[in-house]
C-alpha cells in the first residue's frame, strides 16, 4: 500500500462536489478511464466534473460517470498561457469543489486545486508539488512496473477506496455515429463493408511509427484478400502522413487524417472489424471501444502501456535494448524494422478469427444459433 502523508481519513459522506484533473494525451485519459470510473463508484451521489484539454474533452463528454466537463485551454506562449491558468482558477473557484482527484502528475493541476481553495486535494507526489495536496500519495517504484491502469487505480487505492483491476471501456456518442456514417458513405463505404483501420502516426517520435509504406503493404492486402474498405485514421499533424500512406497503397485507401475531431474519430475506429496501430492514443482508444486492435510495438515498454482490453494483441520484436523509450533510435530503429507486415497480418487474420468465434459462442448461449 503506497503512504499517503498530509491529512485525516476521508469523510465520504461530506464529499458533495468532486473535480477530477484529466490527463493531457489520449493514450493517458484513456487508461485513466477505470479508476476514473472507480471515483464515481465510492461517490455515486457526489456532482463529479472533469477539467480537461479540449483534445481530450470528447472522451467524458458522454460517460456516465461525469456531469460535467470544463476545457481548460491552452494558448500560445508564456502569457496567453498565464491568462488560461487564471481563467482556470476562477472557475474552479466558482464551482466551490468539496475534493479533487489529480490524474494529472504535473505541479499545475496541484496548483491550480490549491489557489482555488478546494480542501482536500488528491495526487501522486510528483513533480516536487506535494506540499501542494492534503493528501500526498507516495508513489512507489513497484507502481511503475506494472500497467498505467493499475497505475490511476493504485492512488485510489492508497486512500482506502475501492478501485478494482478493470479494462477501459469506452462507447462512441450517437451523434458522432451519425457523422461517421455519412464521411463513410460519402467515400463509398456502406454499413454492410468490412472495415480495417490503420493509424500510422505516433505523437512520441519516429521510434514509435513502424515504416508506412508496410502500413500501405498492410492495407492493400486487406483489400486484395479480404475485399475489404480501408480507412487511415490519425491527428490534422499526421495529415501528410496518411496522404504518404494512400499514395504508397493500391486504390481504395482512404485518408481521415485531420478529416475529425476525436468524438467522431470514436465512431469510425467503432465502425472498424479491425484496427492496426502504433502505440498511440487510438490504439487505447480502439482496445476500449473493444474494436479487434493489433498493436505494433518498437522503443516504449508493451507491459505499461499495451492495449488492455481481450481483442486486442501486440506485436514486436525484442532486442537487448529494448525497451529502451527513446523518441529516436541511435542505433537504426532495429526493434521496429524487425516487425515484418506477415507478422502483422498473422495477427489480423487470428484477431479476427477469435472475434467470429466469440460472436458465434455469444450467439449460442442466447439460442441464436
Amino acid at each position: 500500500m503506497s503512504i499517503v502523508t498530509g491529512a485525516l481519513p476521508i469523510d465520504k459522506s461530506k464529499i458533495r462536489r468532486i473535480l477530477i484533473r484529466a490527463t493531457n494525451w489520449i493514450g493517458d485519459a484513456v487508461m485513466s478511464m477505470p479508476a476514473f470510473e472507480a471515483v464515481r463508484e465510492n461517490f455515486p451521489e457526489s456532482h463529479i466534473a472533469v477539467l480537461a484539454r479540449p483534445w481530450v474533452v470528447p472522451l467524458y463528454e458522454s460517460h456516465p460517470a461525469a456531469n460535467e466537463v470544463i476545457p481548460y485551454g491552452r494558448g500560445n506562449g508564456y502569457r496567453k498561457n498565464f491568462f488560461e491558468l487564471l481563467g482556470a482558477i476562477r472557475i474552479v473557484r466558482s464551482l466551490h469543489f468539496d475534493m479533487a482527484v489529480l490524474f494529472q502528475n504535473a505541479f499545475e493541476a496541484a496548483l491550480i486545486a490549491r489557489i482555488a481553495g478546494i480542501k482536500i486535494r488528491v495526487g501522486y507526489n510528483t513533480d516536487a508539488r506535494g506540499f501542494l495536496l492534503s493528501h500526498s500519495v507516495a508513489r512507489e517504484t513497484d507502481v511503475l512496473k506494472g500497467h498505467q491502469v493499475e497505475y490511476y487505480l493504485t492512488l485510489l487505492r492508497a486512500l482506502g477506496w475501492e478501485a478494482p483491476s478493470r479494462d477501459p471501456v469506452l462507447r462512441a456518442g450517437s451523434e458522432s455515429v451519425t457523422r461517421a456514417r455519412s464521411l463513410l458513405s460519402a467515400k463509398g463505404i456502406e454499413d454492410h463493408d468490412l472495415l480495417v483501420g490503420l493509424s500510422p502516426g505516433a505523437a512520441y517520435g519516429p521510434a514509435k511509427r513502424w515504416p508506412v509504406e508496410r502500413f500501405a503493404a498492410i492495407g492493400e492486402r486487406a483489400i486484395r484478400e479480404w475485399g475489404a474498405k480501408v480507412v487511415v485514421i490519425g491527428t490534422e499533424k499526421e495529415k501528410e502522413l496518411g496522404e504518404t500512406l494512400v499514395s504508397a497503397a493500391a486504390p481504395g485507401v482512404v485518408n481521415f487524417c485531420g478529416m475529425t475531431r476525436l468524438g467522431d474519430a470514436l465512431a469510425l475506429i467503432q465502425r472498424c472489424q479491425v484496427f492496426v496501430s502504433n502505440d498511440s492514443g487510438l490504439m487505447h482508444v480502439a482496445a476500449a471501444l473493444q474494436v479487434p486492435t493489433v498493436a505494433i510495438f518498437g522503443s516504449t515498454d508493451s507491459v505499461a502501456t499495451g492495449p488492455r482490453g481481450k481483442n486486442s494483441t501486440i506485436v514486436k520484436q525484442n532486442m537487448e535494448c529494448s525497451p529502451c523509450l527513446k523518441p529516436e533510435c541511435p542505433v537504426g530503429y532495429r526493434c521496429l524494422l524487425a516487425v515484418q507486415p506477415d507478422d502483422v497480418w498473422r495477427a489480423m487474420e487470428k484477431l479476427r478469427v477469435e472475434t467470429r468465434e466469440q460472436r458465434a459462442q455469444g450467439k449460442r448461449k442466447a439460442g441464436l444459433l
